[in-house]
């Protein structure tokens, strides 16, 4: 139980420093005029903090080669990342942050739907019901309530 609630807390510590990312990589788009510099630098220093943070962690990098067994496609994920941190650079400013994050949750939980109903990507199958269906649905209300206001 205790460590289901760190989980918790560490997922909404994880959604909560979205919109703080999002505000500080503007801020650097805006600097050097240049949004899409701004991701890359982003994921710059973020691999290098996480290369420290292998380090620290006296990570075995001769398990890498394991990494010759993946599929091609998983290495998608990458260009998926920075489409996303890309495309907040760009949407924060113009829609705000509020409204940039309804939406992408509203796009998130839609594809998680799928991808749980499915078991798509080898995550575990759980139905799409009423109730998942009505939170989606509180969603595009809460999307069109901060739209309107």
């Amino acid at each position: 139980m205790k460590s289901q609630i760190l989980l918790l807390i560490m997922a909404i510590l994880a959604g909560a420093v979205l919109p703080v990312q999002a505000g500080l990589n503007v801020q650097l788009g805006k600097a050097v005029h240049q949004p899409i510099f701004a991701a890359f630098a982003s994921f710059l220093v973020g691999t290098v903090a996480l290369f420290i943070y292998l380090l620290f962690l006296k990570f075995d990098f001769s398990s890498m080669s394991e990494v010759k067994s993946v599929s091609p496609v998983v290495w998608v994920a990458g260009i998926l990342g920075a489409f996303y941190v890309a495309a907040v650079i760009l949407l924060a400013p113009k829609l705000g942050t509020a409204m940039t994050f309804v939406l992408i949750v509203a796009g998130q939980m839609v594809v998680s739907l799928v991808l749980d109903n499915y078991g798509l990507l080898g995550l575990p199958v759980k139905q799409i019901n009423w109730q998942r269906i009505l939170g989606i649905t509180f969603l595009v209300a809460g999307v069109l309530l901060i739209r309107k206001f």
